[in-house]
């Protein structure tokens, strides 16, 4: 399994944060308490990545809702690897992961939007933002 960045952590907390508001400004929802946990522990420990099968069971449900709500595939329907490219030109994937994507993991998914978004190269960061709905 992958390993979930802690960028992802945050913005499934941030996520739940916005969809269940604090009803006194302190008290957090179950989602993020149990998110947040795993947060501090990174934090605490220094570390970047949060192994996917290692998450608690609450916190793996408020983060596979979080998930759930992002895009699925990068793909802008300009693929380049049917041409023979190792890297597709519109979304940044390997023909691997283009090929593999239906039976990626939710955390293996996410590492892989992670590459792609700070590679920035894919035309979907750039010629086609407005047409992947970035």
């Amino acid at each position: 399994m992958a390993a979930l960045h802690i960028t992802d952590i945050e913005s499934a907390i941030n996520w739940w944060r916005e969809r269940s508001p604090s009803p006194d400004g302190i008290t957090a929802c179950p989602e993020v308490r149990a998110l947040a946990e795993v947060y501090a522990l990174m934090v605490w420990r220094h570390e970047h990545d949060w192994d996917e099968d290692g998450l608690p069971d609450a916190a793996r449900e408020a983060w596979l809702a979080w998930y759930a709500s992002t895009p699925d595939a990068p793909c802008i329907a300009i693929c380049s690897t049917v041409q023979g490219d190792a890297v597709c030109k519109g979304c940044g994937r390997s023909v691997e992961e283009v090929q593999h994507w239906p039976v990626m993991t939710p955390g293996e998914k996410r590492a892989v939007w992670r590459r792609i978004t700070l590679q920035g190269t894919a035309w979907r960061f750039n010629r086609y933002a407005e047409r992947s709905g970035s």
